[in-house]
């Protein structure tokens, strides 16, 4: 090409190089910006989406299954089956309980679907049985509901002490900003008991029914209106809720023959608990836990440090002898994933760094290897403004661009250097060297793209955990594209240069003799960090030696590498 010749330029890299300062802020603004989204970001285990599905449950009791098809089942579907964006509806029907799946459209506004479904189980109660023990619940699935974290509260305390420490825990759990609620679990729920013996409620004359009609008309507060007393109007009403055992004893059933039955007369009264179903025991001591929900939107490892703490100063203020746990901590594996990606990205950018060791130096290597922390926090600053949460799907997309965002700085880099090389002057090397490949790597970028494209509209319940995935990709890829065009040129046409064995030989010498007596520096003073028991300053100047000598080596080895590759003959 001759000096005259136009050349190929992209017009973005040519208004970066002639204001590189402005690159320089915005740099920096990605880096800074980038990592305070990093650390805001909300991370969980899973993402926030809505279950097309919304189920009913309505237990009759004491009834069995086709009776319970046929009374309360099929009543309810006849009004299902005409709400709008029912895609499928099945029912189970079992020994006292039916259950029934309602499953709608992928993309329907699940609060909507909840509230047609719940009018249509209105319209069907007046078919339903009138002794129902429950009228049907609507419920649907929220993985924002899922407990991050059970405490387990265990020791050699009654139920009742166990019960006053959760609700102590409790109200210290739910103060947190994190934390939307602390649920109350295993606990020995109380219950008035009342044994009515059958022959002297007969021979009292007095029903069932008489002695639930009692305590029903006993045990309530009713409003009496109000009162004027010094010309303010007071409302007044009667307290009548039984608040111990003796007022419901002597309470009166009946009445025949101006002689009065009591209730202590037919039945024997008692304040104890409900039967259990189910007992929780750890270490041989009863368990009462607590299943702490996430504020929806809110970063789960902040929550969970939160909460440790705060279970920490609750710790103090309890008996010795309570145990607290931590059972099914999501917090655990989503910092698991996050470190991975941590990890990842380090090591992405050491070996990136050390491969193109071998063929351009570290200072361009560096130009190349800054590509992946500038994209990744660019993404993450994208994923944060959007709203969206760095869930496993979207750690598992960022990994996965870790391999894919290099490419288009090696290829920018990789040219500057080469019109360096052939002596053009580095500002005018950037320029042509990123405008002569701008079309070809954003082609390649966009080919990459199409690929995962059509995963963002993969419809139903599997296309909204995917989703996250392409939109991931496409954020950090196209972020690596901005970095390749725009502030890798920048960087290069301010701090490239010709490594030693592009010099003259007197030059290269001259480097080679700096090396060596680097390298044999470092080592004295390791030596004596050695022995006088500095460890640190050991392992920094070996440390320092390792990467002095992978640069310079591996540099020299490359570049005979590129003269056999470009001289065969």
């Amino acid at each position: 090409m001759s000096e005259n010749k136009k050349y190929r330029s992209f017009g973005l890299t040519e208004l970066a190089v002639d204001n590189a300062t402005s690159i320089f802020i915005v740099s920096l603004m990605i880096l800074l910006f980038g990592l305070q989204s990093y650390d805001a970001v909300p991370k969980e285990q899973f993402p926030e989406i809505d279950f097309p599905q919304v189920f009913v449950n309505t237990p009759y009791f004491g009834n069995s299954a086709s009776d319970i098809e046929s009374l309360v089942t099929r009543e309810i579907e006849k009004e299902l089956q005409s709400v709008d964006g029912v895609k499928n509806i099945a029912s189970t029907s079992v020994q006292d309980f039916s259950i029934i799946t309602v499953e709608f459209n992928s993309g329907e506004d699940i609060d909507e679907a909840i509230r047609r479904v719940k009018d249509a189980v209105d319209k069907a109660k007046p078919n339903l049985p009138n002794d129902l023990d429950t009228e049907p619940s609507v419920l649907d699935i929220n993985l924002a509901e899922i407990p991050i974290v059970t405490v387990n509260i265990s020791g050699d305390f009654t139920s009742d002490e166990l019960l006053h420490y959760a609700e102590f825990l409790q109200e210290e759990i739910e103060a947190i900003d994190e934390v939307a609620r602390a649920e109350i679990k295993g606990e020995m729920e109380r219950e008035v008991k009342i044994d009515i013996d059958l022959r002297r409620m007969e021979s009292m004359e007095v029903s069932f029914s008489d002695v639930e009609n009692a305590i029903a008309m006993e045990n309530m507060t009713m409003s009496s209106g109000e009162i004027v007393n010094n010309n303010f109007r007071r409302a007044v009403r009667v307290v009548g809720e039984f608040t111990n055992m003796e007022e419901l004893k002597n309470m009166i059933v009946k009445s025949e023959d101006l002689r009065p039955v009591y209730l202590k007369d037919i039945a024997d009264v008692t304040f104890g608990f409900k039967e259990r179903t189910s007992i929780a025991r750890e270490d041989g001591f009863p368990v009462i836990s607590l299943n702490v929900v996430k504020r929806q939107g809110k970063n789960l490892l902040t929550a969970a440090d939160r909460l440790k703490e705060v279970i920490a100063e609750s710790s103090k203020k309890l008996p010795d002898g309570l145990k607290i746990s931590l059972f099914n901590d999501q917090s655990v594996n989503t910092k698991d994933q996050v470190s991975n990606l941590e990890n990842s990205i380090i090591s992405g950018v050491i070996l990136v760094t050390l491969v193109l060791l071998f063929f351009l130096g570290l200072r361009n290597a560096m130009f190349v290897g800054m590509a992946i922390p500038l994209s990744m926090l660019m993404g993450i600053l994208f994923i944060y403004l959007s709203g969206v949460t760095l869930n496993i799907v979207v750690l598992f997309a960022l990994i996965l661009a870790l391999g894919l965002l290099v490419d288009n700085g090696i290829v920018v880099v990789e040219n500057i250097y080469r019109y360096v090389q052939n002596g053009y002057p580095l500002g005018q090397a950037a320029r042509r060297g990123a405008g002569e490949v701008a079309l070809p790597i954003i082609a390649s970028t966009a080919t990459t793209l199409a690929a995962f494209l059509p995963l963002a509209f993969w419809p139903g319940l599997v296309g909204s955990f995917m989703q996250y995935m392409p939109i991931t990709l496409i954020i950090v890829l196209t972020s690596s594209l901005f970095v390749a065009l725009v502030i890798n040129p920048v960087f290069a046409a301010t701090f490239m240069k010709l490594e030693p064995t592009e010099l003259e030989p007197q030059a290269e010498a001259k480097v080679r003799r700096n090396v060596l007596i680097g390298l044999a520096a470092m080592l004295v003073v390791g030596l004596l960090g050695w022995v006088a028991g500095a460890l640190w300053l050991r392992n920094l100047m070996g440390l320092s030696i390792m990467v002095s000598a992978v640069q310079f080596f591996l540099f020299r080895g490359g570049h005979s590498v590129s003269k056999i590759i470009s001289y065969p003959g």
